[in-house]
């Protein structure tokens, strides 16, 4: 990880700042917070290196609308977006834009401290590092049934279990077999790092 590389989190809400600034200090990781994008904008330099961390939903300027502010001018920072889970096709939206990770509200302290740290290291080596290949994820891709591919596709496109139910006419509980099965395929760990290797391939573009 850069030493220079600095949390950047943004939220409006203050006790949600406050329980976060604690919990990364808490694991060595530093952190500067901002009640609003607005804030964050006025006094952040464009030179910065770590990762923005973001709430979807704020008032004036949202999560989406700093990301491609950030996107634009802030060439060393990875983004990270916080979502509740009524917002999940906000945050794919958000992954397809470029922002390397969302995190779903609630979530264990050791989720959000795992996908920063590696947000945080992305950055570091975004110049270097090759990216996993794209012909070993698109022969994952391969392997997946036709049903699995529309699960998958309902997945990219941010669509809830049920609605992918009842468009393919079948049970929400067998589109949770199917979303498992997608899962292992693609070797992912995350609804997010399953919508990465989507969007890798351009699925759902």
């Amino acid at each position: 990880m850069n030493d220079a590389a600095i949390i950047h989190l943004v939220d409006d809400d203050e006790a949600v700042r406050e329980s976060l600034i604690a919990l990364l200090e808490t694991h060595g990781l530093p952190v500067r917070a901002f009640a609003s994008a607005e804030a964050f904008l006025a006094s952040c330099p464009t030179s910065a290196v770590g990762c923005l961390l973001t709430d979807i939903r704020m008032p004036d300027m949202d999560g989406l609308a700093l990301q491609e502010r950030v996107a634009a001018a802030y060439p060393g920072l990875s983004v990270v977006v916080m979502t509740g889970h009524a917002d999940v096709p906000l945050a794919v939206r958000a992954m397809k834009a470029g922002a390397v990770d969302f995190i779903e509200k609630p979530f264990p302290a050791t989720t959000i401290v795992e996908t920063l740290r590696r947000a945080l290291d992305q950055a570091a080596r975004r110049r270097t590092a090759p990216a996993e290949p794209a012909d070993e994820i698109r022969a994952r891709l391969e392997t997946l049934t036709p049903r699995e591919r529309e699960v998958l596709d309902g997945l990219v496109a941010g669509l809830p279990n049920k609605s992918m139910a009842y468009d393919l006419g079948i049970s929400p509980r067998t589109v949770e077999i199917h979303r498992a099965r997608v899962m292992e395929k693609m070797r992912a760990k995350s609804l997010s790092e399953l919508v990465r290797l989507a969007l890798a391939l351009g699925v759902g573009r």
